[in-house]
This record gives structure tokens, C-alpha cells and sequence, in this order.
């Protein structure tokens, strides 16, 4: 394929019905070259729905996908590592023998797609494994294959659903560092996932859609810092309401310790003087939220 894998992967403006369900309205990101992009929602808000469009598994009743310059067609499709969230291997056929398969289809000689399973089997520590049937294989372990069939062409772009469900640490560790490493290499790679925790961890930009719309685009640090200024103070003998009615106070939770949402117009002292008329303080600091936060409360907003 004549494209450098070095390029951005665009979305621009899909939309998708599926009878008078509206599944995509105006989805619209973009995945830098080099860029792990997590793309969050709850379930139904439609992440397979948009990976199935980059893919050309499904056709957008609007809206374009490139990757540079050029259209998602035939060819470039060939070069997407794609890992759907429903495992989408031959069950009877056996891991090497697929996987070996599976290059071929992409291109690849014979001679080079043998090296390149041994590669990825023994990198994703399922090379013991290859002469078995995936039906035999635990589910963490289909997940590694899955993943080696994304991998093993070596693919421009990396689309990935949900890679991360049911594997243990250390495979999630492995898994991480491999998507570290080709985003490396100039690869755009977009993953969905529940696991905020990793998609914090590990992604330069995040989107978060909710019923068919992008309710969240932006760095890690640009969505966490969407929450506004808190506080949180922990002062054990603090009555429940203790910050109600402080200038700047929005709003406070009072859990073990009281998180205090701000409006910017807040005098820190103040606070901290109301928290010790009612006792010791223990903690008072200021507190980002972190991405799971953040997503529950655009959750909630929808």
C-alpha cells in the first residue's frame, strides 16, 4: 500500500441509523500517528458501531474515515490491525496454523508469516500453545491470540475493542507495553475499554461518547481538569454541611473525608478556617479528579 504508516486516522462527522434508532450522530476524532487514543462510553453508546465504519464492516449513513490523505478502502483496510470484542477466531483451527493464515490473507509470504507468528506467539507468551484448537485455549489466552492476529501483518492503524477484558496482570502489562511500542513505531492506535484506570494510564488523548455523540474529547489532563477546583479536607470532627454556604462552594460530599467542588470564586483560608473551627485537620490539599470521575459524572450529565 502506497500510504506511510506514519499518517493520522480521521472521523469525520459519522453518523448511523438503524431503523429509528440514531446509533452515531456527528462522531468526529482524529488519531495523531504515534497517539493511543481511548475511547470510552457505556455500553450501547456507540464505540463498536464507529469501529465497525473505520473497519468498512459497517457503511455510515454519513460522514468520511481517512487514514492521510486517502479513503478507508480495500487497501488500506488491509493494513488495519482490528481486535473485535467478540472473539472472532476459528475455534477448531489451531493457534499457529491461523495466525499463519491470517498473515497470508494480508499479504504476507509464507516464510514471513511463520516468522512473524513465532514472534508474536512467544512475545504475547502463547507460543507453547500453537499446535492447540483456540476452542481449547482459557479466554485470557484467545484474548492473546486475538490480539496476535491484529499484530502479526505488522498493520498501519491498530483498532482494538476492548482488548484488555479477561486478562490477568501480567498480560495486561504485556498488552500495554506492546501498544506502547507501536504507537512508537508512527502507528495510530484506538482502543475501547471499561478499565479507566489503564485508559488513563496509557492514552495521549481520550474520547467519551454517550448516546451516539462525542460528549468529551481531549488529553487525559484537559477532561480531568473539566471537573473544576476541589478541595479535600479531612477533618474528623466535622459535622455533615460544614462547608455548605462558603462563598465559592458549589457543592460538597461528606464521605470519610469532605470533597469540596469549587467555582473558582473561593478563598482558601476560609476553608481551611471553617474545617478547624470544628476540630483538628488532617488533610487539606486540592484533588483532580481522575478519568473514572470524570466519566461518571458526563455519564450522568446525559
Amino acid at each position: 500500500m502506497p500510504q506511510s504508516p506514519s499518517a493520522d486516522l480521521s472521523v469525520a462527522g459519522l453518523t448511523k441509523s438503524f431503523g429509528s434508532l440514531q446509533a452515531l450522530d456527528d462522531v468526529t476524532f482524529e488519531v495523531g500517528a504515534g497517539e493511543i487514543f481511548g475511547f470510552v462510553g457505556s455500553n450501547g453508546a456507540g464505540k463498536s458501531t464507529t469501529m465497525r465504519i473505520i473497519l468498512g464492516v459497517l457503511a455510515a449513513d454519513a460522514g468520511t474515515v481517512t487514514f492521510g490523505d486517502r479513503p478507508i478502502d480495500a487497501d488500506v483496510r488491509r493494513r488495519i490491525g482490528y481486535m473485535p470484542e467478540e472473539r472472532g477466531l476459528y475455534p477448531k483451527m489451531k493457534v499457529g496454523d491461523q495466525l499463519v493464515y491470517l498473515a497470508r490473507l494480508h499479504g504476507l509470504s509464507a516464510s514471513d508469516a511463520a516468522e512473524r507468528t513465532r514472534y508474536w506467539t512467544r512475545r504475547l507468551g502463547v507460543d507453547g500453545r500453537v499446535g492447540d484448537n483456540v476452542a481449547d485455549l482459557s479466554l485470557g489466552n484467545q484474548q492473546r491470540v486475538q490480539l496476535a492476529a491484529a499484530l502479526v501483518f505488522d498493520p498501519d492503524v491498530l483498532v482494538l475493542d476492548e482488548p484488555f477484558s479477561g486478562l490477568d496482570p501480567v498480560a495486561v502489562d504485556v498488552m500495554s507495553e506492546v501498544l506502547t511500542e507501536k504507537a512508537g513505531d508512527g502507528v495510530p492506535v484506538i482502543f475501547s475499554s471499561h478499565q479507566l484506570d489503564l485508559v488513563q494510564r496509557l492514552c495521549d488523548r481520550v474520547g467519551i461518547i454517550g448516546q451516539g455523540r462525542m460528549q468529551a474529547l481531549g488529553t487525559v489532563d484537559e477532561l480531568r481538569s473539566r471537573g473544576g477546583v476541589r478541595l479535600r479536607v479531612d477533618a474528623p470532627a466535622a459535622p455533615h454541611g460544614w462547608a455548605d454556604g462558603l462563598r465559592g462552594v458549589v457543592r460538597a460530599d461528606y464521605d470519610s473525608s469532605t470533597t469540596i467542588y469549587l467555582d473558582g470564586t473561593h478563598d482558601d483560608q476560609q476553608i481551611l478556617a471553617a474545617a478547624l473551627a470544628t476540630g483538628p485537620v488532617h488533610t487539606f490539599a486540592s484533588a483532580t479528579p481522575d478519568l473514572t470521575e470524570m466519566f461518571r459524572e458526563v455519564v450522568t450529565a446525559e
